[in-house]
């Protein structure tokens, strides 16, 4: 029983569920394996091992007590450093937020416990969220466990390293421009982006965020099958009456074509050839499982989209978030909104009142689009993860990063769920593909996902690469 970290987290509540194994010993494992592989990587930044037995002791006696213990009965997961949990600092990577001790627990945190997971530890990101790099200075930077000179993605990076490398089975993320979806490309594995009001989110410690991130950014799981992103999932949609924008929408929607539309060079990316080959690669294995697939020329508009997403995250109160940034000192922080300030402010009340008009007409010409097509497959990026730090390093560098992020930043401001599917390795930096679906039509991205999965993933849990 040395290996459980290795199991499928499916695999392993079943093994608790059943009494075969207790959450205590998966709990040791789980933190046996972050003993031994997190020095390297940086991926977990808080964890309380006390703590970690104490739930997973919860676990034992409910299912002693003949109680059910729930989807994710006993299961050691991960959970972002940018949401509260009780008793825990939710810095979100920033010095500033040092002391911002929760009180209480997110609906994330909370629907987890209910189902039955573990709550191992809590996994870095870049200050503020902001980037595809995970890196702050409060907490340090997460390194790639496939490979160290590329990033880890972000700003989920810790939880991509942490599932990627083992520690937990599970990893919680969040995303307003691809931040589940670019780490789980990065370190090899699969991301859910779930539909706005999927995953109810909220933050009792902090103030009310902004209406940009109140209509783009979403919790979701990482997890290295999509069995698991499945059940993990349906785990963390629980109803949760604190979020005003959940919706008590079913898991499985109703039967629709398996067709699929794919797309190799969406409104002006040019990827790579690299890039390019996965997502043909992944439109024959769909087609092996029995999808129609048409290649198309392009899909409706991304560009503009990613552009409203930007000025609704950054444009909003921009002066205020740079003058946050400049007090905190991060130079990836001030790279993103120094970088961006031409194309996002001013942002005033006209513009506002344009962004949510435009958001009206292109997702109602998105969701005609997957009328026809109810699966759109394409590229996560132009490029292959990028080498760790780029978008620091001059202004070429960061303009080709957000040029390359194209396909993630426009899927938010839609308010449609993306999935990321490893597909496999270029050496040893991992590739894979984009599946995007109507809204609440996670069970058609993850139908999807399984078809291409099948056809073969990066191996994970890996040991860390020096």
């Amino acid at each position: 029983m040395q290996d459980l970290w290795r199991l499928p987290a499916t695999d392993l509540a079943v093994l608790i569920r059943s009494k075969q194994v207790s959450a205590k010993q998966a709990a040791t494992a789980a933190l046996a394996r972050l003993d031994a592989v997190n020095p390297a990587i940086n991926a977990v930044v808080d964890h309380r091992p006390e703590d970690v037995l104490q739930q997973a002791a919860e676990v034992d006696a409910a299912i002693a007590r003949g109680e059910d213990p729930g989807l994710l009965a006993g299961v050691p997961v991960t959970v972002k450093v940018n949401i509260d949990q009780k008793g825990y600092a939710n810095t979100n990577g920033l010095t500033l937020q040092r002391d911002a001790i929760a009180t209480a627990n997110s609906p994330v945190i909370d629907n987890l416990r209910k189902a039955g997971a573990v709550i191992l530890g809590r996994t870095n990101c870049p200050a503020f969220s902001y980037r595809w790099f995970t890196g702050n200075l409060i907490h340090g930077d997460t390194k790639n466990p496939r490979d160290p000179a590329i990033t880890p993605g972000g700003s989920s990076g810790g939880a991509g390293a942490a599932v990627a490398a083992g520690i937990g089975h599970i990893a919680h993320g969040t995303d307003i421009a691809g931040s589940i979806r670019y780490p789980a490309y990065a370190c090899g594995v699969h991301g859910l982006r779930p539909t706005l009001g999927r995953i109810a989110a909220f933050n009792p410690g902090l103030p009310e965020r902004p209406i940009g991130p109140q209509l783009e950014a979403v919790s979701g799981p990482l997890a290295r099958s999509i069995k698991d992103l499945r059940v993990a999932l349906a785990a963390m949609s629980a109803r949760d009456p604190r979020d005003p924008w959940w919706v008590p929408a079913p898991l499985e929607g109703p039967p629709m074509p398996k067709r699929v539309a794919l797309c190799l060079n969406p409104d002006g990316l040019d990827p790579v050839s690299e890039v390019k080959a996965a997502v043909a690669d992944a439109g024959e294995r769909l087609r092996r499982a029995g999808f129609m697939v048409e290649e198309i020329a392009d899909t409706p508009p991304l560009r503009e989209a990613a552009d409203w997403n930007r000025k609704l995250w950054l444009g909003d109160n921009y002066e205020a978030q740079l003058a946050a940034a400049e007090k905190e000192g991060d130079p990836g922080a001030l790279a993103c909104l120094r970088g961006n300030r031409a194309k996002v402010a001013p942002f005033g009340q006209a513009d506002f009142s344009r962004a949510l008009t435009r958001r009206a007409t292109l997702a109602r010409e998105w969701l005609l689009f997957l009328e026809n097509y109810p699966v759109l497959l394409m590229p996560v990026s132009g490029e292959l993860p990028f080498p760790d730090q780029l978008d620091c390093k001059d202004d070429s560098s960061f303009a080709r990063v957000w040029h390359a992020q194209l396909p993630q930043i426009a899927i938010p401001f839609l308010g449609l769920p993306g999935l990321t599917v490893a597909t496999g390795l270029v050496g040893r930096v991992p590739v894979g593909v984009q599946v995007v679906a109507g809204r609440y039509r996670e069970d058609l991205c993850l139908a999807a996902g399984e078809a291409i999965e099948a056809g073969g993933v990066p191996p994970s849990p890996i040991d860390p690469i020096a």
